[in-house]
């Protein structure tokens, strides 16, 4: 059921479809998400490394990908998502950039590509262990999988419960130890956590805060980073 609610989404949300095609500069979290893609950005071997992007959505993660030279396939459960996404390539003209609809529990790749990516995507796999391992294979020997994704408490969260019960997706809490772990389950044989830098960027340069407010939202990114972090795991 909530696959299919995955697939439906984009459908299901009405006039809000072309705000989801339209990210991140669609979004009024258009600042985060940019410093996020580039602390990703960061943590990936140098292109032009050839790059799994899974669960896509409308591709505008992997459009960032291509544009820094990756040869990049992108990968969604959605047909109406990656309709989007190529939309999007055409209208940026992109070079070593396809789309293709799927299930990232149960790809096919295998020892394919450099690096992977779950950018805000892992939380939504009904199986993230299946995923996990989905990914381990697609990598080739040395490969890295980056999961940028929330954590504790997202799935508290009002938007999140809001979002299961009018579109019947899944919102799970997914954090850096419950990554790591299944993780290494799967075949990745280290890992590293480093801070979301999507909180950095909220705490130093959100409006109308204090200065003992905006350190105090540094040391919670800093040290909370294993509540909620980005994961590199390396095969």
């Amino acid at each position: 059921m909530a696959k299919q609610g995955e697939i439906d989404y984009l459908k299901n949300i009405g006039q809000a479809a072309d705000h989801v095609a339209g990210k991140p500069f669609s979004d009024q979290e258009c600042g985060p998400l940019l410093a996020e893609i580039g602390a990703v950005l960061s943590l990936l071997p140098p292109p032009p490394a050839s790059l799994l992007d899974l669960g896509c959505g409308s591709g505008w993660t992997s459009a960032f990908f291509a544009r820094r030279g990756y040869l990049v396939t992108g990968q969604d459960i959605s047909e109406d998502m990656i309709r989007c996404a190529n939309r999007n390539k055409s209208e940026g003209n992109l070079a070593g950039l396809r789309f293709q609809a799927g299930d990232f529990e149960s790809l096919a790749f295998d020892g394919e590509f450099d690096c992977a990516v779950f950018f805000d995507s892992l939380h939504h796999a009904e199986q993230e262990e299946a995923a996990l391992r989905a990914a381990y294979r697609a990598l080739r020997p040395g490969g890295v999988c980056v999961a940028s994704e929330p954590g504790i408490g997202h799935a508290r969260d009002p938007q999140s419960l809001d979002a299961v019960r009018r579109y019947q997706v899944t919102e799970k809490d997914m954090p850096p130890g419950k990554i790591i772990r299944l993780g290494r389950k799967a075949g990745f044989r280290s890992h590293r956590v480093y801070p979301h830098f999507k909180f950095l960027h909220a705490a130093l340069y959100g409006p109308d805060k204090t200065l003992a407010q905006r350190l105090g939202g540094v040391l919670l990114a800093l040290f909370g980073y294993r509540r909620s972090g980005i994961v590199v795991l390396r095969k």
